[in-house]
């Protein structure tokens, strides 16, 4: 018993190592949408992120993925093969912020695009609607360099309260749910969608009209300033 012990070690030290890798590997990419937030605000004086969260899938959560795939236990299979162990989860105010965001994150250098699954313009049958991306992204440790996998899910705030709601109801009836529920819940991500499309509509508006006043006042501006230098030249 004695002569396992080092082995016992070696084998909690992998596997701290294993989770701290996603644990640095989400502050990547939480640091990435930092700084993205902070440059709208600043520079476009706009954010169209609402806000983040992120999780590590627990252990229980892993086990029962492995069981589902059919993993072997060896760290570096259920690496490869559960792609989704750190989630990032960004919550957009319009539809067409959510691909501004997808697309800067997908032009970064160390970020590494391995999949896109588009259920916004494919919907899950039950009427699902986001945007996920798995990325790999470089983490560097005191001895190596690691490549680690990270979900990313963009939504908008309609599709997230849709998506919690679902699930919450689903985590509750914990059986096969009858039909006319999902067909309710079919129609009220149908609705969801509709309200985005009119927010979007809206906002869009708003933006042709901002943008014909900012014409407005700098025509006014440039005017009142040739005046003043023509009459400062006589």
């Amino acid at each position: 018993m004695i002569q396992n012990i080092p082995n016992l070690k070696e084998l909690q030290q992998e596997i701290t190592r294993f989770l701290l890798q996603y644990r640095f590997a989400l502050k990547e990419i939480e640091t990435k949408v930092e700084i993205l937030q902070e440059e709208f605000e600043l520079i476009h004086e706009y954010n169209p992120i609402e806000h983040v969260t992120s999780r590590i899938k627990s252990p229980q959560s892993i086990i029962n993925k492995m069981i589902k795939k059919g993993c072997t236990s060896s760290l570096a299979d259920i690496k490869e093969n559960i792609r989704d162990i750190a989630g990032v989860r960004i919550i957009c105010s319009f539809t067409e912020d959510i691909y501004k965001i997808g697309d800067m994150l997908k032009n970064q250098k160390d970020v590494e695009v391995v999949q896109i699954k588009d259920y916004i313009k494919n919907p899950k049958a039950n009427g699902y609607r986001s945007l996920h991306l798995i990325v790999k992204i470089p983490i560097f440790m005191s001895d190596r360099m690691e490549q680690v996998y990270v979900e990313i899910q963009i939504r908008t705030i309609a599709m997230d309260f849709w998506a919690s709601l679902e699930h919450k109801i689903y985590y509750k009836y914990n059986k096969e749910i009858p039909k006319h529920i999902q067909d309710s819940l079919r129609d009220a991500a149908q609705q969801a969608a509709e309200l985005d499309k009119k927010m979007e509509d809206l906002n869009r508006e708003i933006n042709i009209l901002k943008a014909h006043d900012a014409s407005k006042n700098n025509h006014h501006f440039t005017t009142e300033l040739l005046a003043k230098f023509s009459e400062f030249l006589s």
